[in-house]
């Protein structure tokens, strides 16, 4: 007898079988380390622990912008440059190659809001997108903190690839505007929250903070106008 089984239970299927990948993923070291003045970078406790540091990953200006291979999951700030009160933080960032050190999407985003960066208490925001659609925003404070689940979620605004090794570009910002959070995705907002869901007991000490981008492990993206301004 033939069963026909429900279009649900193949997308449940197939996003347990992508999250199984992603959770038993090897992150692959990566020569080079930090070679942007300035900057500085913290691999994530998982990555520590087997063995990876900051010079697992590689980081490097290129042209008139920056460029991360990774290696282990990575967070890069420079300590010169925080944003205050309203403000907005932005790049564009550019996969030559969507999955082209890995078998399955993998994140880049901005980094805002940081405090107490490179110890056990850093805390700090981020919103990275895949090239699949998809998008994440999640903080660290020391613990991570979900805002819009573990695996984030989908978003027309934010671009797909072609295909597998195809080129795919997205514009990231994280905006802070009055008592708003907001992230958004190639001009277009693709969340945002109250402040009292970002900062507090366990979350930011504040939305002010260092900036700074994002890199999932096994990835490999150029960085292009990454700046810092005030929110109209």
């Amino acid at each position: 007898m033939m069963r026909i089984v429900p279009a649900a239970l193949l997308a449940i299927a197939a996003a347990s079988s992508v999250a199984h990948a992603q959770d038993n993923e090897k992150s692959m070291a990566v020569k080079g380390g930090i070679q942007m003045k300035g900057w500085m970078g913290v691999v994530d406790a998982k990555e520590a622990k087997a063995g990876l540091t900051v010079d697992s990953a590689k980081f490097v200006g290129m042209g008139a912008g920056m460029h991360a291979t990774t290696g282990p999951a990575i967070t890069y700030w420079n300590p010169g440059m925080k944003g205050t009160g309203d403000y907005t933080v932005k790049a564009t960032f550019s996969e030559r190659e969507y999955m082209g050190l890995n078998n399955h999407p993998h994140p880049y985003g901005i980094v805002m809001g940081g405090n107490d960066m490179g110890t056990e208490n850093a805390n700090y925001l981020y919103c990275a997108a895949y090239g699949n659609g998809n998008f994440i925003v999640r903080g660290f404070g020391p613990a991570p903190f979900q805002l819009n689940g573990p695996r984030g979620g989908t978003h027309p605004a934010v671009n797909k690839a072609e295909a597998k090794g195809k080129p795919v570009t997205q514009e990231i910002a994280l905006q802070v505007k009055g008592d708003k959070v907001s992230c958004l995705i190639n001009g277009q907002e693709v969340a945002s929250y109250p402040k009292s869901d970002v900062v507090g007991a366990g979350k930011l000490k504040s939305t002010d903070g260092v900036v700074g981008f994002r890199m999932g492990h096994n990835t490999d993206a150029h960085i292009a106008g990454f700046a810092v301004t005030k929110t109209p």
